[in-house]
């Protein structure tokens, strides 16, 4: 009895307790499905937005985007090769720390983004420093150094012996540091969203007092499509983050073990797993907001669904200002 009793315990300790709960295929099938579109569709907004020159603080706000969701998707094969199975250590941290700089740098940009569209419409007279081109190139830079070492802090975390630490991009325990990171992290994204929402409520209402073709019903039926286009990037945004933000707090008190009990643990990890599927799918997202809010993208596409490719050369070899497309609303 008593080695049958010691076999049994050791291979309950060595075994992680947190399952994935989820369909065996649901993830890696999903995953895929948005790393193909992710790449090709970041890839095409590459190539419209990045021949020429950047020239405009939107601009440059723009293509840093369009780069950290192209990063992120060359992220997902890791994630699906590994996908509830063990790997190496490094190759998986470095894998997951890359995956989470690129998707709040995407949180960030948008941010920017939505910040400049606010100011050009809302004080349309006014030029602040953050429009200015030189002053948005170094903001920009200043994001990626600093989302790059607030990740590395995740390197010198304490050395967890947790089974369940040895399963790439699984639940695995945190000490007070990181988990105190990550919870701050979630503050900051609860004050950005509520920003985020005064902004485009501001943006919303400027547009239905403005003055269109003097009471024309056409005029009329072409603000009601500004305003739901305004919605369009909180539309999204919201969509893609707020989920996971809202099931981010409980998953690292969990991670920290501040919430013990098993099943809540197992719980939390199967949210956190859809919520982050949710938030990778923004990269997909995106190119349907450049699409709608951008003249240029959105007649490279079309001339391109035509076959009019010449079109496509003639169109990119023009100096359009990218600010004046995306700002057309």
């Amino acid at each position: 009895m008593s080695p049958t009793g010691q076999n049994s315990s050791s291979l309950n300790d060595s075994t992680c307790e947190i399952q994935d709960n989820l369909p065996a295929l649901f993830l890696p099938i999903s995953y895929s499905i948005i790393c193909t579109l992710g790449l090709v569709s970041n890839t095409i907004s590459m190539l419209v937005f990045f021949r020429r020159h950047a020239d405009t603080s939107m601009g440059v706000y723009m293509r840093n985007l369009i780069l950290a969701d192209w990063l992120l998707v060359l992220c997902l094969p890791l994630r699906i090769y590994y996908h509830n199975s063990e790997g190496p250590t490094l190759v998986c941290k470095m894998a997951g720390v890359f995956f989470y700089i690129n998707m709040y740098a995407s949180i960030a940009f948008l941010s920017l983004i939505s910040l400049d569209r606010y100011l050009k419409i809302i004080k349309p007279v006014w030029v602040f420093r953050v429009q200015k081109v030189g002053w948005s190139r170094v903001t920009s830079y200043i994001l990626w150094i600093t989302l790059l070492f607030g990740n590395c802090l995740f390197f010198v975390g304490r050395k967890q012996d947790s089974p369940c630490d040895k399963i790439c991009f699984h639940f695995h325990e945190k000490g007070p540091l990181a988990g105190g990171i990550n919870i701050g992290v979630v503050g900051l994204f609860g004050i950005l969203i509520l920003v985020f929402i005064i902004f485009y409520v501001k943006i919303a209402l400027k547009i239905r007092t403005m003055e269109m073709g003097n009471g024309d019903p056409k005029a009329n039926s072409q603000k009601q499509q500004l305003i739901l286009k305004t919605y369009l990037v909180p539309g999204i945004f919201t969509l893609c983050f707020l989920p996971y933000h809202l099931v981010r707090v409980p998953y690292v008190l969990a991670q920290m073990n501040v919430i013990q009990e098993m099943e809540s643990k197992q719980m939390l990890h199967s949210w956190n797993e859809i919520t982050l599927l949710l938030s990778t799918l923004n990269s997909c997202l995106d190119p349907i907001i450049y699409y709608f809010l951008s003249s240029t993208y959105r007649k490279t596409i079309l001339c391109a669904i035509k076959g009019q490719f010449k079109s496509v050369y003639d169109l990119n070899r023009r100096r359009i200002s990218i600010n004046r497309s995306v700002t057309e609303i």
